[in-house]
């Protein structure tokens, strides 16, 4: 059974290792807007393309009072090299048991040539600055993402 969020209901709580192995919690950034996005997996070409979309776009995102935050599978130190491999400004968090995966319902079961497995659907929450869940895409596709979730951030402002 997969968890479905809705806007309007709280956002799941969480504490996850970043790359330096600290602990960040959604509670870390209360009265911020978040923009929480998860994704399959650390360099490779789509989830490479969104992480640097968002990096390129995080002024934006800061005078909006947002903060941008990326979960994967990925180990700590897979994120520490993604991050100084393409120059990151986003954080990222480590959920290797997908806890906090399953808790936001997008840890699915996954069809690739007619082979089932569990796996991340490429999805963001956007949280706001009381801890609500605003606006949820699922599915994502990468191209044009981070100014649609732009474009909703300034309409909700």
């Amino acid at each position: 059974m997969i968890k479905k969020l809705e806007p309007g209901k709280k956002a799941p709580a969480f504490s996850l290792n970043n790359k330096d192995s600290k602990k960040v919690k959604l509670s870390d950034f209360k009265g911020k807007w978040i923009v929480l996005y998860f994704y399959p997996k650390d360099n490779t070409s789509g989830c490479t393309k969104e992480a640097i979309d968002f990096t390129e776009n995080i002024a934006k995102f800061k005078k909006l009072k947002a903060v941008i935050i990326g979960i994967s599978a990925d180990s700590e130190k897979s994120h520490a090299n993604f991050i100084k491999k393409h120059g990151l400004k986003v954080e990222l968090l480590s959920d290797p048991d997908h806890n906090v995966m399953e808790k936001y319902g997008v840890w699915q079961k996954k069809k690739m040539y007619g082979r089932e497995y569990m796996g991340v659907v490429r999805s963001t929450i956007l949280i706001n600055p009381k801890g609500i869940i605003e606006k949820i895409w699922e599915k994502v596709k990468v191209k044009g993402h981070v100014k649609e979730v732009h474009t909703a951030l300034c309409d909700m402002q």
